[in-house]
């Protein structure tokens, strides 16, 4: 097919589809830009679709955006102190036009730091030439009524230049996050077709969003092609005010296929029967395909049984670190009851205050253990019931892909490695924490770990306190397996041994990963491979990427929108 394509002059075609292959590696789609005009026409769009979600880009894009602003605008920006002098007189491209993205907090963010930058360099300039009483540093009151002015501006810019948004993402996790989506809410709900054609919808919410009713009224009138939503609160909110309209907004989609459902632990209870019960009432019988919940409270849920027996199309069901799991038994025995599988794809467990119990999670495995592929253990206390677990795991559930293992101890690592060894057939994420035992147990980890991974590994995280000579018998012992990110935070506390050489000889010089982040912890400092350059670069020389930490690292929650949303 890609010869005919080649032969028949469809050449264009196949180069969009190689360069969108690369879709979130920005330094390769930056490096596509420098090849060609046709490369380059392919590869800016992709990187002006969400240029606020990229963490290493520089914020000075923002001056870009200006090039559309009219001259009422313009005027107002130099009475902030924003000098003309920073607006582009062209563009090669319209670059508002390829926005698709948008998330609330991430713009923020990038504008509060240019802003904030872009006054310091002036202050400093005028301090240094005119006024030796100017102020060096901006004043918060200064800086931040620039930034909210701005933030407005961006908002006013993509909606003028007549995009529709792909995927709105609402971040309102704090009192600043409020003030800032307040100030373009206002222009967003005069102006609905910026967001009628909404694809997918995170919505963070608290009780400061100035009219969060009129709000979620105007999403269920104008947004009924979402496919996938993500609903969490921040902080307390009266849910009787606002319930019936997030039922409403649930109904009102013609075809959603994702929902998650995601607690903060600090607020109040999401109204979670009312909402389950929203989706009898809607086409979602046919279409919903994935729930996933992330830290809920199952306390007193009573309608899952009568809505998952409706869910025509629910193929996937996740459940990541939710409290009242077991303790409520009437929750388990609703899944029992189902006359239709429960397919249910990933438990994430701690105790979270409360003792599991074995009997409920040994229920549950056998309704849904054939279909679990990732599964993870946090925080649990008792060695008994670790055992119990690691046992009901090896027994009802074959088809691990993730697991993650924060806690073991010399009573169980035995059962951690038969658990790891069992899975081998099917084992993709790997994660091991060893946070406050003796260095001997992540020994033991090192010197048995190796032998029992499989060839490949798309991910191993390994957070133990390491020894150089564990580290290579780990090292020798896993040369047959390719791990495509491998990161590794060392836990040692005080003197800590240099692992960078063996990871030299043994990965780097003989290629067996594609990226790396190591973290190690110095006498309370954290090192990341990632700030030394020139390591960096030797890296590269092999065709292997050095990443910070907390970009390689995976969340479960992350992992499981990435993969099944």
């Amino acid at each position: 097919m890609s010869c005919s394509k080649i032969f028949s002059g469809n050449l264009p075609e196949l180069m969009g589809k190689i360069i969108n292959h690369f879709r979130n590696d920005f330094s390769t789609l930056h490096s596509c830009i420098l090849v060609n005009r046709i490369w380059c026409r392919f590869a800016i769009p992709i990187l002006w679709e969400d240029p606020f979600s990229n963490p290493s880009k520089n914020n000075r894009f923002i001056e870009i955006y200006f090039h559309y602003l009219n001259e009422n605008d313009k005027a107002q920006l130099k009475e902030y102190g924003i000098n003309n002098y920073l607006i582009l007189s062209d563009t090669l491209f319209n670059y508002p036009t390829f926005i698709k993205c948008l998330n609330t907090q991430n713009i923020m963010l990038f504008v509060e730091g240019w802003v904030k930058n872009l006054i310091i360099v002036e202050s400093y300039n005028t301090f240094s030439t005119q006024d030796t009483n100017f102020p060096l540093f901006p004043s918060s009151y200064r800086w931040l009524n620039a930034s909210k002015f701005v933030f407005l501006l961006l908002i006013k810019i993509f909606i003028n230049n007549g995009i529709h948004l792909h995927t709105f993402e609402i971040n309102i996790l704090s009192d600043m996050d409020c003030n800032y989506f307040n100030i373009a809410l206002g222009f967003i709900l005069q102006n609905p077709n910026f967001i009628y054609k909404i694809k997918n919808l995170k919505f963070y919410f608290n009780e400061k969003i100035m009219n969060v009713n009129f709000f979620l009224k105007f999403l269920h009138y104008n947004c009924n092609s979402i496919t996938s939503l993500h609903l969490r609160h921040s902080g307390v909110i009266n849910y009787e005010l606002i319930k019936y309209d997030l039922s409403k907004l649930i109904i009102s989609q013609k075809n959603l296929e994702n929902i998650l459902f995601e607690h903060d632990r600090y607020g109040t209870l999401l109204p979670l029967n009312h909402l389950l019960s929203s989706l009898k009432f809607s086409n979602c019988l046919n279409t919903l395909k994935t729930i996933i919940f992330y830290e809920i409270n199952f306390k007193g849920i009573n309608t899952l049984y009568e809505v998952f027996q409706q869910l025509n199309a629910l193929d996937s069901i996740h459940i990541l670190y939710c409290y009242s799991l077991t303790l409520n038994s009437d929750f388990i025995q609703q899944i029992i009851n189902l006359t239709k599988p429960f397919k249910l794809k990933s438990l994430f467990m701690e105790e979270n205050n409360e003792i599991l119990q074995i009997d409920s999670i040994q229920l549950l495995l056998q309704k849904s253990g054939d279909y679990l592929e990732n599964i993870g253990f946090r925080s649990l206390t008792g060695d008994q019931i670790k055992q119990q677990l690691f046992d009901l795991v090896k027994n009802y559930c074959t088809k691990i892909k993730f697991f993650e293992l924060l806690g073991f101890n010399k009573n169980n690592l035995n059962s951690v490695l038969d658990l790891i060894k069992n899975f081998n057939q099917s084992l993709n994420y790997l994660s091991i924490y060893d946070h406050n035992h003796p260095v001997g147990l992540s020994s033991i980890i090192l010197q048995n770990l190796g032998q029992l991974l499989p060839f490949r590994l798309e991910y191993l995280c390994l957070c133990l306190r390491f020894n150089t000579n564990d580290f290579e018998i780990f090292l020798k012992n896993s040369q047959n397996t390719f791990i495509k990110k491998l990161v590794i935070r060392n836990q040692s506390r005080g003197e800590i041994e240099n692992i960078l050489p063996y990871i030299k000889k043994y990965i780097m010089k003989m290629k067996r990963v594609e990226y790396l982040a190591i973290l190690e912890n110095l006498f309370g400092n954290s090192e990341d491979l990632f700030t030394s350059m020139d390591e960096v670069e030797e890296f590269k020389s092999y065709n292997i990427k050095a990443k910070n930490y907390d970009d390689l690292y995976i969340q479960p929650i992350n992992f499981i929108k990435e993969k099944y949303i």
